[in-house]
């Protein structure tokens, strides 16, 4: 049997469940950590590439870590044609970061995503675990601004 740092405990589970290690550990800690891919590999008689492959496969899952609030922004075609770049750009603009940073202060990390399933709210995205639709500038300044004072 294997103990994980944090009290974890594995003993032989199949390939079937890495999916479900990693979002378990991406909700409790925030990301996945290398010495945590190297565990789980061992654990289940994986290749750390196999491991590292799938966390890096889905986008809600990171091997770095990220600020307390997550903003997706949906990157589908029905966002694309409602002009989502126009959302990405004020939100570069009102954090001061580009796609894939977190700010200086670790509050917001900023990514693109595949469908969120609210395409009939175009563009749309989602911070943390709340999607927001029908987008435009000033909603977006609005919206961030109850995550600062969060």
């Amino acid at each position: 049997m294997n103990k994980f740092q944090e009290g974890i405990y594995i003993k032989d589970r199949g390939r079937e469940e890495l999916l479900e290690l990693l979002k378990g550990r991406q909700d409790r800690f925030g990301y996945l950590s290398r010495e945590f891919l190297v565990e789980v590999s061992n654990s289940l008689s994986l290749s750390v590439g196999e491991v590292y492959g799938v966390a890096t496969f889905y986008s809600f899952l990171s091997t770095k870590p990220l600020g307390s609030h997550v903003i997706r922004i949906c990157k589908s075609v029905p966002c694309f044609l409602k002009d989502s770049q126009i959302i990405i750009e004020c939100i570069k603009e009102e954090l001061g970061i580009s796609l894939g940073e977190t700010t200086a202060d670790g509050k917001f990390s900023f990514h693109l995503t595949n469908c969120i399933g609210a395409c009939d709210r175009a563009p749309a995205m989602m911070i943390n675990n709340d999607v927001y639709g029908d987008l435009t500038p000033r909603k977006i300044s609005r919206i961030l601004g109850e995550y600062h004072r969060a």
